[in-house]
């Protein structure tokens, strides 16, 4: 919020906002926990949850200063003058898009991380599905592939509500 606007005029800007409205704004400040937006007078944030539906390793590689963009406003807090606000919901699901046409089919991806419980593989952009640990056990096989690594995996599951999607080997 910003505290040269006359506090009458900001609570009433602030009390114009609702969820769900779309507002412009422009990126002020970015971080590891999201970024600041100006929505003339007013700033919201943009929490790292809320910033795209794809993995990234920093806030930086999605916003940056100065950039001008859409955002929805998730939540207005009045007594703590607080907008939360969202960049990946004016954004297509990933999700979505993959389900309506890879189920049961066979697609190339990216080993994107190696746990304990399995494999994670990057099958589109914005898209990881796990290959169990069990899946490899079951086949007799010892050694998970590699981070990076290109492999072909069948989708067999894919839970939209949990944003979980379950991959074997073909």
């Amino acid at each position: 919020m910003d505290k040269r606007v006359d506090p009458e005029a900001r609570r009433a800007r602030l009390g114009a906002l609702e969820s769900g409205q779309v507002q412009r704004g422009t990126v002020t400040a970015v971080g590891t926990y999201g970024a600041f937006v100006d929505l003339g007078g007013i700033y919201g944030l943009i929490s790292v949850v809320n910033l795209a539906w794809r993995h990234f390793a920093s806030p930086a590689e999605i916003v940056e200063v100065g950039q001008e963009l859409a955002v929805m406003v998730l939540d207005v807090d009045l007594d703590r003058e607080r907008v939360s606000l969202s960049l990946k919901e004016l954004q297509p699901q990933p999700l979505l898009e993959f389900a309506r046409t890879k189920l049961d089919c066979i697609v190339q991806g990216r080993v994107s991380k190696v746990v304990p419980f399995g494999v994670f593989v990057r099958v589109d952009d914005g898209v990881e599905g796990l290959i169990p640990e069990a899946e490899f056990t079951n086949r007799g096989i010892i050694s998970l592939p590699s981070l990076g690594s290109e492999i072909a995996v069948k989708v067999t599951d894919i839970n939209i509500i949990r944003s979980r999607i379950r991959l074997v080997l073909p």
